[in-house]
């Protein structure tokens, strides 16, 4: 639920736009070769999408920090390579995973840097316990601590291309401004934003 979008969408349209916005990202993550999708979530319940357990992996108790650390500490123990991605960011493409993927080959970790100071990706390939501990999440200051706390741990880090992320009711202008110019990206959100266009220009 985006919840920060309530008071211009309402409980309904704010959760149908989080389930949009989720089912293109997971579209996009499934149909980049190689890449094994695994939503990340604190329970199993109710996915958008045709999800199973199977595909789910439970977050744990904690921050924003200690939940992804628990996660691609997992993630590590069977892959080379892991990566967290936000469900938020409809504009993703296939390229930025890429993108991601040959960053690290020269770099322990990649970033894709969100426009409000978050991060929408960040892709690893190793680390140490704790190095997302204490870091302030959620605030325009994210992405730079993140950064600084990995060069601190002597982890080299890449960027990519930045994104924004639809989080308050200025993201939608935003995404309705790129939905305009890209015909073809985000089908589902796509949907939604038609079904909804009178709010997604909120006073």
């Amino acid at each position: 639920m985006k919840t920060r979008l309530i008071p211009v969408l309402g409980d309904i349209g704010a959760a149908e736009l989080a389930s949009a916005m989720f089912l293109d990202v997971s579209a996009t993550v499934s149909s980049c070769p190689g890449v094994r999708r695994i939503v990340a979530a604190t329970n199993y319940g109710d996915f958008p999408g045709p999800d199973s357990p199977t595909g789910i992996w439970l977050q744990g108790e904690g921050d924003l920090g200690q939940r992804i650390e628990r996660i691609l500490t997992y993630a590590l123990q069977n892959a080379s390579a892991a990566m967290a991605i936000g469900a938020d960011t409809p504009t993703l493409m296939p390229s930025h995973i890429a993108a991601a993927l040959d960053a690290l080959q020269s770099h322990d970790a990649a970033i894709g840097p969100a426009l409000d100071g978050g991060f929408y990706l960040l892709a690893i390939r190793t680390f140490k316990p704790g190095l997302f501990s204490s870091l302030p999440w959620s605030t325009s200051k994210t992405c730079e601590a993140v950064k600084k706390r990995m060069h601190e741990h002597k982890l080299s880090v890449a960027e990519i291309e930045p994104l924004f992320d639809v989080d308050v009711p200025g993201d939608l202008i935003l995404l309705d401004q790129y939905l305009a110019t890209h015909p073809s990206a985000a089908p589902v959100t796509r949907a939604w934003c038609l079904r909804n266009r009178s709010k997604l220009t909120p006073a």
